[in-house]
């Protein structure tokens, strides 16, 4: 582990090679595990005040679930998340040509909104832990980014090098260039 400031840092984060490859995994991230998106209490507002322009882009079972349990609900460990349809997908997955997407990210990119998505899906497969004192920055590993893994090797990209944007969004770019230092004195 190193640490930046008061965040430590796994060092998978910084070892572990990955680019996202949805023609492989067909957005699998979005779709799969036994809750929704980690949100923050800042998102769940976010996400209340921009749902109507989110709307036109979602599927019909993903705006009765929004409808009917609102744009964030409490997973079985008590943390606020998405809402899942039918406790499979997320509530704001839409389906392009076979690739699971999500309807924020896409009114993000049609400039109908200025929040691109949860933080904890921008920098998946980073799963930050917010301690009183400090922030364990963490790579999680999981079988369904198998082919993103194969990508990142064959292109020979670390993690944080692919998550830069989410990275920097997170925790500023003077942050991320600390972290670019410290992985320079790692060699």
């Amino acid at each position: 582990m190193i640490q930046v400031e008061d965040k430590i840092i796994s060092l998978d984060v910084l070892k572990k090679q990955f680019v996202c490859d949805l023609n492989a995994c067909k957005g699998a991230c979005c779709v799969e595990g036994d809750s929704g998106a980690p949100l923050t209490n800042e998102e769940e507002k976010k996400l209340k005040n921009i749902y109507e322009k989110v709307k036109p882009y979602m599927k019909q079972d993903g705006i009765l679930e929004v409808e009917r349990n609102g744009v964030a609900v409490f997973d079985s460990e008590d943390e606020l998340t998405t809402p899942l349809i039918k406790n499979r997908e997320c509530a704001f997955v839409f389906e392009d040509e076979g690739v699971s997407k999500c309807s924020i990210e896409k009114a993000y990119l049609a400039g109908e909104i200025d929040f691109k998505k949860p933080i904890s899906c921008h920098l998946f497969p980073i799963r930050i832990t917010e301690y009183r004192d400090f922030d364990a920055i963490n790579y999680e590993e999981i079988k369904i980014c198998k082919p993103a893994c194969e990508c990142g090797s064959k292109l020979e990209i670390p993690v944080y090098s692919f998550l830069k944007e989410p990275l920097v969004r997170k925790y500023g770019e003077p942050w991320y260039k600390e972290l670019l230092e410290a992985v320079k004195l790692l060699k």
